[in-house]
Formats: C-alpha cells, sequence, structure tokens
C-alpha cells in the first residue's frame, strides 16, 4: 500500500515562504504589552461624551480614536494572522479570541460618537469643519455619518449593540473553526495511485485531474464530509443571515440588502439588475457545457466535470519562483512604478506561500494602514495557483497605493472596489499567456481559462448572490431555513444556471455549507461586477489608450476619500448601467467563437 502524503507542518516550511509578520510584533509577549496598554487608554474616550460641538474637543477625539484605532487594528490583524498560520495553535486561536471581545468593548467606547455628531444641527456643524484648516480633511467622513442619519440609532441603543456585536458575528467563528480545524476529508488516491490526504486546499487539483475516478472521488469525499454535518453549519448560516435581519431591521432599513448597500451609496438595482442580466444570458452559459461536454468526449457530463480543461494538456509543475516571473511579465502594462511595488512585496514577506497542517485554507490578501498589505496563499504549483498569486498581489498592490496616498480616514477601499484590482491583474495574466502562446494545444487551453474565469467569478458568483437574496427574503419573510430547504434552493439554481446538458449531481446540493463568503452578507456580487470593471480597465490599459494606466492608479490611490461607484465613474467605469457586465458576457461569447474557429481549423 502506498504511503499516504501528509500536510507538511508550519516549522518545516522554509521562512523564506512565509509572511514576516514579526514585524507587526516579534512574539505574543510584545503583544500581550501592547493590547494591555490600548486597554488602559481606550476609556478615555468616553471623556468627549458631551463635548464635541466644540472643534477643538472634536479635534482631540478624532486624533485620539485614529492613535487608538491603528493600534487596535494591528492588534487585529497580527493576532487573526497568527491563528490563521495554524487552526490548532491554541495559544493564537486564544489571542485572536481575546481581541475579538474587546473590540466589542472597544465599540462600546465610541458608540456615542455618531448619535452625538447627529444631534448637532447639520448645517453648523459643516460650516463649522469648513473653515478649520485640520477639520476639513474629514468632510466626506461627516457627509457619509449625515446620509446615515435615518438608521442611527440612539447613544444608548447603540452601545448595547456595540457591546453585542462579538455575539452576533460568532456563527462565522463557529464555521471557520468547524471547517479548517474540526472536519477532516480523508484520503484519496490521485492519478499515480497515491493516497493523499484530501483538503480544501488541494481539492481544486483533483477537481481538475483528466482523471474522471479522481475528479469523481474528490467530488463526492468533499461534499460528503460536509453533508454529515449539514444541520450544524445550516444552523451557523441561518443564525448568521438572522443576526443580519436583527441589525438591518433595528436600523429601519427595508432589507437586509439595502442595509449592506446603503451605507456606501450602492443602489440596491445594482445588484438585482447584475442577477436579471446574468440569468437573461444564461444560454452562454449552456452553450460553454454542451461545447464542454464535446470537447471532452463525454457521453455525459457531470458537475465535477466542470472544471476539467477541455484540452488535454500535460499536467504543468509551475515553481512558485516561476510563477513570479510570469506574474510580472503579465504586469509589465501597468509600468515600472507598478511592478516596481510588486517586486518588494513578493521579496519583503508580503506573502505567505505554501499549505501547512492546520492552516486557513484558501487565499486573501490583508493587513492594516500599519502593517504590510500580506498575501495568504496555498500554493499547490498549477496555473491557477499562479492566477491566485496576481490576484491577491493586486488587492495587496491596491492597499499599498491607498494606504501611501490617503490619510488614514480614507485609507481603506469600499467591497464594491475592492475586486476589481485584484480582477485587472489577473485578466491582464490570462491575455499575456493567451497572446504568447504559438502551441496551438496550450492556447486553446488557456482560452478555456479565461472562459473559466469568467464562469467563476460573473456566472457562479452571480449564483451566490441569487442565493443570498433567496435565503435572506425567505428568513425576512418570518419562514423558516433547515438543511434540506437550503439543498433544495442550491440545486435549483444549478439546474437553472448550467442547463439540461448537465447531469446535477445530488452531491452538488450541499455545496452552499463550504462557501465562507456567504457569512459576509451580499459580499460575492462584488467578484462579478468587479470583474465587469476590471475588464473595462484592462482592455483600455491593453489597447494602450491615452492615459489608461495613469487613471487605473488614480482609481488605485482613491481609497475611501469618494463612494465606490463615484469612485469608478471618475475612472470612466459606469457601474451603475448594465454595459460592463453585458461587454462581459459578450467577451464570454467571443471565447467561446475563438475555441470552435481554432478546433474546426
Amino acid at each position: 500500500m502506498s504511503e499516504v502524503k501528509k500536510l507538511r507542518l508550519r516549522e518545516d516550511i522554509p521562512s523564506s515562504y512565509k509572511w514576516n509578520i514579526e514585524k507587526i510584533y516579534k512574539d505574543s509577549t510584545q503583544w500581550e504589552e501592547e493590547f494591555e496598554n490600548l486597554k488602559g487608554k481606550s476609556k478615555s474616550l468616553l471623556n468627549f461624551q458631551g463635548t464635541l460641538k466644540d472643534k477643538e474637543n472634536l479635534k482631540a477625539y478624532l486624533s485620539l480614536d485614529e492613535e487608538l484605532s491603528r493600534t487596535l487594528e494591528k492588534l487585529y490583524v497580527f493576532a487573526h494572522m497568527k491563528s490563521h498560520e495554524d487552526t490548532q495553535n491554541a495559544k493564537f486561536q486564544s489571542l485572536a479570541s481575546k481581541i475579538d471581545v474587546f473590540m466589542a468593548e472597544f465599540s462600546s467606547y465610541t458608540a456615542f460618537f455618531v448619535p452625538e455628531i447627529l444631534s448637532l444641527d447639520e448645517n453648523e456643524f459643516f460650516c463649522m469643519i469648513d473653515n478649520d484648516q485640520d477639520l476639513k480633511l474629514y468632510n466626506t467622513f461627516f457627509k457619509t455619518i449625515f446620509k446615515e442619519k435615518p438608521h442611527i440609532l440612539s447613544k444608548e441603543v447603540e452601545e448595547v449593540i456595540a457591546s453585542v456585536s462579538n455575539c452576533l458575528g460568532s456563527s462565522e467563528s463557529i464555521f471557520s473553526i468547524l471547517t479548517n480545524a474540526d472536519m477532516s476529508f480523508g484520503t484519496i488516491k490521485d492519478e499515480e495511485g497515491n493516497l493523499i490526504e484530501l483538503s480544501e486546499g488541494n481539492y481544486s487539483n483533483f477537481i481538475k485531474s483528466k482523471n474522471k475516478d479522481v475528479r469523481k472521488s474528490a467530488f463526492e469525499l468533499l461534499f460528503g464530509t460536509y453533508k454529515k454535518y449539514e444541520n450544524t453549519i445550516a444552523k451557523t448560516l441561518t443564525s448568521s443571515i438572522r443576526s443580519a435581519i436583527f441589525l438591518s431591521k433595528t436600523r429601519k432599513y427595508k432589507s437586509t440588502l439595502e442595509a449592506s448597500l446603503n451605507p456606501n451609496d450602492i443602489p440596491v438595482n445594482v445588484y438585482t439588475n447584475a442577477i436579471n442580466t446574468i440569468d437573461e444570458n444564461l444560454n452562454s452559459l449552456h452553450r460553454y457545457v454542451s461545447l464542454k461536454k464535446k470537447l471532452l468526449k463525454l457521453d455525459e457530463i457531470h458537475m465535477y466535470d466542470l472544471y476539467v480543461p477541455v484540452i488535454d494538456m500535460p499536467k504543468e509543475h509551475i515553481e512558485y519562483e516561476d510563477a513570479v516571473k510570469i506574474v510580472e511579465e503579465a504586469l509589465k502594462p501597468l509600468g515600472e512604478e507598478y511592478l516596481g511595488i510588486f517586486d518588494e512585496g513578493i521579496k519583503n514577506g508580503w506573502v505567505d506561500v505554501f499549505e501547512n497542517k492546520g492552516k486557513r485554507s484558501g487565499a486573501y490578501s490583508w493587513g492594516s494602514y500599519d502593517t504590510m498589505p500580506y498575501v495568504l496563499l496555498n500554493y499547490n504549483f498549477d496555473l491557477h495557483d499562479v492566477s491566485t498569486l496576481a490576484h491577491e498581489m493586486g488587492h495587496s498592490i491596491h492597499s499599498y497605493y491607498t494606504r501611501n496616498n490617503q490619510p488614514y480616514v480614507y485609507g481603506n477601499y469600499t467591497l464594491f472596489c475592492a475586486e476589481v484590482a485584484s480582477t485587472t491583474n489577473e485578466i491582464l495574466l490570462i491575455n499575456y499567456l493567451i497572446n504568447k502562446e504559438t502551441n496551438l494545444n496550450k492556447k486553446l487551453y488557456l482560452i478555456n481559462q479565461e472562459l473559466e474565469q469568467i464562469r467563476t467569478t460573473v456566472y457562479r458568483q452571480l449564483m451566490f448572490a441569487e442565493f443570498e437574496l433567496v435565503t435572506h427574503k425567505t428568513l425576512e419573510e418570518g419562514e423558516d431555513l433547515t438543511s434540506k430547504d437550503l439543498n433544495k434552493i442550491w440545486l435549483d439554481l444549478n439546474k437553472k444556471y448550467f442547463g439540461d446538458e448537465i447531469i446535477i449531481d445530488k452531491d452538488i446540493e450541499i455545496e452552499w455549507a463550504r462557501i465562507p463568503h456567504f457569512y459576509s452578507h451580499f459580499y460575492v456580487y462584488q467578484y462579478a461586477t468587479g470583474y465587469a470593471a476590471a475588464s473595462s480597465f484592462a482592455t483600455s490599459i491593453l489597447n494602450k489608450e491615452d492615459n489608461a494606466v495613469e487613471t487605473y492608479k488614480e482609481f488605485l490611490k482613491a481609497g475611501a476619500s469618494l463612494y465606490p461607484v463615484d469612485t469608478l465613474k471618475k475612472a470612466k467605469v459606469d457601474m451603475t448601467t448594465d454595459k460592463p457586465l453585458k461587454d462581459t458576457i459578450k467577451r464570454f461569447n467571443e471565447l467561446l467563437d475563438m475555441l470552435e474557429e481554432l478546433i474546426d481549423d
């Protein structure tokens, strides 16, 4: 019997492939010292209660709040990122829990701020800050607060909500611990007959295998494991949604969707129009499924066949260092300055590269205003991982530009804009790979990769968005949702999106249970809108349109200084229309045409 290949332990991975998180705090002792110091100072924020109509007191409060908030964010990022290195490490799980609890406490110290500002006369208030050089900086910040006046509650109620915020967000923490630390998926045989421990990290490799038995085995094992926990995960998800409903009703929003979108001035119809636009163009996805079945020479196509490349290419093993070089070449149209930042990130410890036992699955870019914009990867040596590197570094360089060009108050960007920079990098990468390729089969393979980007980032994410819309609305109307109900909703959506040509395997009904983004309500649609906006940027950059790169960099530098729709509109991308999404679907159809033409030739 073959020996099982086990995941490496954290300590077995060379330091050159780990993020330099110790640049924030050298160890947990230093973290504890700063944490205790912060706890001691934070209560002094309450001294400003009832004094903010005086501009000097207002300035002093804003200064102290920024100082403490920046420290709090560093503590939070360090604790959670250390816990993500190994979710089985009790010490760092404890730090993460400790800072989570204090986040709620800190919020209670600042809960008076917004209600007190809103109690002031709006015209007099803006007259005061417009005539003060220091306060003028906060004009957009305060306009955003006054915009939300109908949804801000009394000081006492805000304090209560702040004090229970950790409880209201506990569903996501429970889901994360269950799926990352407690669940194990067992072992499967790879193409060579080796027994491999299946994980969320390596599942993406197995589901793309040219060996049907391998991908079917991985599919059934992964979803079969989630099926065992369906009732528990259904409860964590519905509890999370109910928390969102409680907050939206308490704040007098019409729905959880409006509550999610309104603070960033995103019209609800941007969300619903995106779903309607994709629903009207599902025939393109059905065409892709039919073409895939034909190219794979399958008598019948199953859900576990969707990720298989249509062209039979030898499995390509891409070392991480080679991945870095490929991405650098692809990003050359963005100019030397951008490439210099990318190089700094690779060499300066931004990236945690390889999977290890207990490491959080997936990939992300994260950090605070005063840290490096870190990247978590679970690099697995294939082209998908190269794309993930480009994607996450897009996020991090977006953060770098924002934090180096905006003050702390505007030093972040909204979720609506968050996926644009990352996806622009992905599109530039796939265009580079397609254009330089001379081998016919490899070119077909890469065209399929871009088709897959659009399928998974636009069609799939808007299917997720539709699932969220249905589940939130059902619970908002007072009905319950069991695991059986969630399974049916998910299965029906898959049938609608993928059409009659494919066999919708019953195992897929539990897929909703493995999607962590469902705990960040109404987040996923922004992958699709972000892709559409990114496609617009990438097209203008590749076509070398006048000032395309500078216009794009201005978008990266804008942070939260404008509302997200306005930020994009200023950069010549209007997301209030269906044009960007329709143009993306047009590109999808063009790629299908290219695929068919190359095969016919």
